[in-house]
This record gives structure tokens, C-alpha cells and sequence, in this order.
């Protein structure tokens, strides 16, 4: 049985140090600022602070994914290390990239028919999915083969919650979630739309609620509401570009949920075109996601 790795795509938001240390192999997505384009490549190219700044003066990003040639010479370069690949890739609802990377691996396996290509669509982006990838690669490092790891995420990833709070409307907007006038009433009035990620992969809104700080409560009460067996399991949370409130919310979570670890990063340029500054997110095993 040949060797395999874990990979993913630069939407799972993991420190660029975690990518390095583990030697895990990913897809790059692109987003475009001022003019030019830049890879999403962990805070590297582009870094999060630079990127924030651009849309707090109104910039608006545009971000593109993967080609299928990107994902090919990824796919090529492991292939050539005798390695079979388990590909945990951003949410179809979310992202065009699942329909990429399966092209490109029909494409490869046409052209080295033992590769051993897996991908699994993780429904969710951000953490959650880095959250996956980090206990993928801890099986892995376990001696747990990629069969099992394939088990383990397909009896999971319905248990995984994502829960977010987004305090600049406008992002919505454009994405179309909600109308140009809610947007306009939402930033008058203080709101704070509270968003989840169905059981498709897909956001689902779930209201609003005014002000910062009963938001930032709101999240941690679903946390407490939703989690299971918290003492047994890490709690990510990522933030656009507001880690004194992200801060906030670890202590409540700490407080109120007592996870065994709680595991923190920004949220990057591709995740956080849609979310914008302000925004942050929370990535836990629960119940099972909410259907829309």
C-alpha cells in the first residue's frame, strides 16, 4: 500500500507556520486588490492586515479559484513522490473549486491511471475546514490509513458547526444574501447578522442581532447550545481582522464551554471578501447542521 498525504486549499485559513511544519501540499486561490492579483497563499503574498486595509477604504476585492491546470501540477508534483492524495476542499456551496480539482483529476488519472486521488467536499471553509485537515493529519500521523480518515470525515462532517456573525452588511449585500435596503436599515440600527453553514454547504442567515457585544454572546451561546462533549475536542475561531473581539469571545467560550483547546488565525483574503472586516466565525463537533 503506497504512502499518501493530506491536502487542502489556501480557504482552510491555517497559520502558514502549520502548513510548513506538516509539508502539507494546497491549491491556491487568487484575489485581485488595487488592481492587482495576488495569491491567497497563507498571509504570505498578501498579507491579512494589507488586505484588510484595502477593503476598510471601500476597496472592493475580487477573488478567483484554482484552474484545473493548478490543480493538475499539484496533483503531478505528489504523484511524482510515489504519494496518493486525500484532498479536503472547500465547500461546493461556497466555492467553484471542488468542480476544478475534479476535472483536473479525471484529467490526471487518464494520464497515470494508479494515482489514487480522493477529494472530499468538507461543506464548510475557514477553520472548520482547517480544523478537518489538522485531525486528518493527526490520524494520518497516528498510522490511520486513508480509507479510515475517509470514514471518520464522511461520519462527521455533518457534525461539523459553523457559526458566524458579520458586522459590515454590505458584504452580504453584494453577495446577495440580503436586499441593498436590509443592508442600508442593518448598518443604521447597529445590526449584526448571525449566519450559519447548512447541512449543503451553503450559508444560511439566521437573523440579526444589535450591537457588537450581544452579537459576539449570541455566538457563544449557540456554541453552548450546539457542542458536544466540549472537553474532549478544540474549538477554532477565526476573525476578520478584529482579534480584541475574537479575544472576547475565547474567554466566553472558555468560560462557559471549557473546550480541551481553543485554536485561533485570521480569516484569509478569499474567505473574508464575503465576510469583511469585522467578521468572525466559530468552527466546533456538534449536532448535526441545520437544514435550510
Amino acid at each position: 500500500m503506497r504512502d499518501f498525504i493530506i491536502m487542502t486549499d489556501s480557504c482552510s485559513d491555517l497559520p502558514r507556520s502549520y502548513i510548513e511544519e506538516k509539508k502539507i501540499p494546497f491549491a491556491m486561490l487568487t484575489c485581485r486588490i488595487g488592481g492587482q492579483e495576488y495569491k491567497d497563499d497563507f498571509g504570505e503574498s498578501l498579507p491579512y492586515k494589507k488586505f484588510y486595509a484595502f477593503m476598510r477604504d471601500g476597496g472592493v476585492p475580487k477573488t478567483s479559484q484554482p484552474n484545473t491546470h493548478d490543480f493538475y501540477e499539484v496533483f503531478k508534483a505528489q504523484a511524482e513522490k510515489g504519494l496518493d492524495i486525500l484532498y479536503i476542499c472547500v465547500s461546493s456551496g461556497l466555492s467553484g473549486t471542488l468542480s476544478s480539482a475534479n476535472t483536473a483529476r479525471d484529467l490526471f488519472i487518464s494520464d497515470y491511471p494508479d494515482a489514487v486521488i480522493n477529494i472530499f467536499n468538507i461543506l464548510t471553509a475557514s477553520l472548520g475546514q482547517g480544523l478537518m485537515v489538522m485531525n486528518c493529519q493527526k490520524m494520518k500521523e497516528e498510522g490511520k490509513s486513508m480509507l479510515q480518515i475517509l470514514e471518520y470525515l464522511e461520519a462527521n462532517v455533518q457534525k461539523l458547526n459553523t457559526y458566524m456573525v458579520v458586522n459590515d452588511l454590505d458584504h452580504l449585500r453584494r453577495g446577495g444574501r440580503i436586499s441593498t435596503a436590509a443592508a442600508v436599515v442593518g448598518k443604521m440600527l447597529n445590526m449584526n447578522a448571525m449566519l450559519a453553514i447548512n447541512d449543503e454547504g451553503k450559508v444560511l442567515t439566521l437573523g440579526t442581532v444589535r450591537g457588537r457585544k450581544k452579537a459576539i454572546g449570541r455566538l457563544a451561546g449557540i456554541v453552548a447550545e450546539r457542542i458536544e462533549a466540549a472537553g474532549e475536542q478544540t474549538i477554532c475561531v477565526s476573525n476578520g481582522d478584529c482579534s480584541e473581539d475574537a479575544d472576547v469571545l475565547k474567554e466566553l467560550l472558555l468560560r462557559e464551554v471549557k473546550p480541551r483547546e481553543i485554536f485561533m488565525n485570521f480569516i484569509g483574503p478569499v474567505v473574508g471578501t464575503y465576510g469583511g472586516p469585522g467578521a468572525m466565525a466559530v468552527f466546533f463537533m456538534g449536532k448535526e447542521r441545520q437544514h435550510e
